[in-house]
């Protein structure tokens, strides 16, 4: 039954998460709402309405493990197997100033995380720098946007381009997909927590591996198909904007509904994983600007080799 509870949590949370995203923006642009702020807000924060939940649920189920892995593996996932599988696709070129004020953020928001697990705990006042990081980082991508007509063409690159759908049709979809986000978050977290226990694996091994990858499927698809259509910068501001609503949005949500006790192995393994691939992810973009098939063979070989350490025990021998 835990297999069946994770396969259909699995399965909803990428079909919900789709509809959430595309009824949304649909209903956005019938209302009027720019394709910009469209794309600031919906589509970039969006895909990671499944990871908000999961770790909300997990939270609130008692499993806090999976609520911290989800985020943690998330954002490994994100760097190093979704601008992985787009570069393979279509190399990744970054724009003239590398990853700009992006990069500066990203960054600041990952050694944020990192010194709040280092606490041992992320409480709720947590939500007070990181949310108000996320927000002030909004507001200057809107007025930033605003300058850019270019921006407006993520949307069209990402499929979000109609907006001729009916609106009982807009609402139904959106419906969907929010049920579908909830039920399938529900589900996954459920099944996961079995199956840690059946297998004597952590909630965090589970969280940071299974239940992360599940979570970041919404990213790849998007980033693929982004990817195949030759817009390759739609897929490095997916990840750089999905990073940063996981860091800063989710963690500073859940802690509001109850404190995030940090495992030990996550903070001296898992942290410094996702620490040094940003740092990589960051680096790379800013002085050589180009993530190319070669660098994107070595993101996907290097996440092969995190899931393997977890599943091999290397991870936990790492802290021994």
């Amino acid at each position: 039954m835990s297999y069946l509870f994770v396969a259909a949590g699995l399965c909803l949370l990428l079909f919900g998460g789709e509809s959430l995203v595309r009824g949304a923006v649909d209903l956005a642009r019938r209302l009027g709402v720019s394709p910009l702020v469209i794309g600031l807000t919906i589509v970039a924060y969006g895909t990671s309405a499944p990871e908000l939940l999961v770790s909300l649920d997990a939270n609130l189920a008692g499993a806090p493990g999976i609520a911290i892995g989800n985020v943690v593996g998330s954002n490994i996932a994100n760097i190093l197997l979704i601008v992985g599988a787009s570069a393979i696709i279509y190399p990744i070129t970054c724009s003239s100033g590398g990853l700009n004020v992006n990069s500066v953020v990203l960054l600041t928001a990952t050694f944020l995380f990192f010194g709040l697990g280092l606490t041992g705990s992320i409480e709720a006042w947590a939500a007070v720098p990181l949310l108000g990081l996320l927000f002030g980082f909004t507001i200057y991508s809107y007025n930033t946007g605003r300058k850019n007509p270019e921006a407006a063409e993520s949307l069209e690159a990402e499929g979000y381009e109609n907006g001729n759908t009916p609106l009982p049709r807009s609402l139904a979809i959106l419906a969907f997909g929010l049920v579908g986000v909830v039920l399938g978050s529900h589900l996954l977290v459920t099944g996961a927590v079995e199956l840690a226990r059946d297998f004597g694996v952590s909630e965090a091994t589970i969280g940071l591996t299974l239940v992360a990858l599940g979570t970041s499927l919404p990213e790849l698809a998007t980033a693929v198909v982004a990817a195949y259509r030759r817009h390759p910068e739609v897929a490095l501001g997916n990840v750089v904007g999905s990073n940063l609503f996981n860091t800063l949005g989710i963690m500073g949500i859940v802690p509001l509904f109850g404190a995030l006790p940090v495992p030990e192995a996550v903070i001296g393994f898992d942290f410094l994983v996702m620490l040094a691939a940003t740092l990589i992810f960051v680096g790379w973009g800013a002085v050589c600007r180009t993530f190319g098939r070669i660098m994107a063979a070595l993101f996907l070989c290097a996440y092969v080799g995190y899931i393997a350490c977890h599943y091999f025990g290397i991870s936990a021998m790492a802290m021994g």
